[in-house]
């Protein structure tokens, strides 16, 4: 058997999460799946996987080795696509990620619309409420909310107006004490999610001051969901921190109130982001093409919706 193959065999096993799902995907059978895994693990002489009749994770060795025939499948994959050039059309999967309502809500539209215009492209879109690694998780393209660390991915900004604020619905604030200060927040029932903090909210230094502030809290309720937290808040629970364009509805309508305008952090930038060398697979860079537009006009019109939060 081919080991290249092996490699896809066992990487498409662990993108799908089960033997059957890899069988369905590449269209072989459960057993020419199973030998595929099989030959693998005898030709590097430790099991990859552990795995039963519904279920299969990684070992120790298959977690070293899966991000390896991720790589070799890619380098691959761009050698075959840099001898095509120009001739190579957009097609084959393309693995985009990104935090589950902007996925949702905003992303996932446009996807749409670039599937309809790529008939040759599938698309995975993994909606996961952390960072990534894009290199280790074979994904192409992230949506990524926040300052980016230095490093080799290549970044395509298509927002920059995001902002965090802090809200309660109006219930909640009439029967709890006046929030005038982050500090305040040590003495209120606090709904946080994982992305913004466990236990402790960081802010702009006071007027005059250079230091940024904390505050720091014991939270009532930790939520990995961000509609979630949204709606504990809207029910009352307490306080959540989120993003301006996750609650702009709730602050329209009556449900919820924003607290602390003035120490807002600074509104933080979007960008499409992807690793280096992947730009030149076709699938990718017509989907960066495709997608760069059309998501800045989206931030852009949920940055203006959530000006309307300052005078409400």
């Amino acid at each position: 058997m081919d080991r290249i193959e092996a490699m896809r065999v066992f990487v498409a096993a662990l993108d799908e999460g089960s033997l059957a799902g890899a069988a369905r995907r590449l269209n072989r059978s459960p057993a020419a799946v199973s030998r595929a895994i099989a030959f693998l693990e005898d030709h590097v002489g430790v099991e990859l996987l552990h795995r039963t009749t519904r279920t299969l994770r990684l070992s120790e060795a298959g977690g070293r080795y899966a991000p390896a025939c991720r790589r070799i499948l890619t380098d691959l994959e761009e050698a075959d696509l840099a001898a095509l050039g120009e001739r190579s059309a957009p097609r084959g999967t393309l693995t985009i990620s990104a935090p589950p309502i902007s996925g949702e809500d905003i992303l996932r539209p446009v996807v749409d619309a670039y599937l309809r215009a790529y008939p040759a492209v599938s698309v995975n879109l993994l909606l996961l409420d952390r960072p990534a690694n894009l290199v280790e998780e074979g994904i192409d393209i992230a949506l990524r909310v926040g300052q980016l660390p230095d490093s080799s991915l290549i970044a395509t900004r298509v927002g920059g107006d995001v902002r965090r604020v802090v809200v309660a619905s109006p219930r909640y604030l009439e029967t709890h004490p006046r929030i005038a200060e982050p500090g305040d927040l040590a003495q209120h029932q606090i709904v946080t999610t994982t992305h913004f903090g466990h236990d402790t909210w960081v802010f702009p230094p006071a007027p005059g001051a250079t230091i940024a502030r904390s505050a720091h809290f014991k939270p009532r309720l930790v939520v990995n969901s961000v509609r979630a937290a949204l709606a504990s808040a809207v029910e009352g629970l307490g306080v959540t921190r989120l993003y301006a364009y996750h609650v702009a509805a709730r602050v329209l309508d009556g449900s919820l109130r924003v607290v602390l305008r003035d120490a807002e952090p600074p509104s933080m930038p979007v960008h499409l982001i992807t690793p280096q060398g992947r730009t030149s697979a076709p699938k990718v860079r017509a989907f960066l093409d495709f997608a760069a537009p059309r998501l800045k006009t989206a931030f852009a019109s949920l940055a203006a919706d959530a000006e309307v939060l300052a005078s409400r």
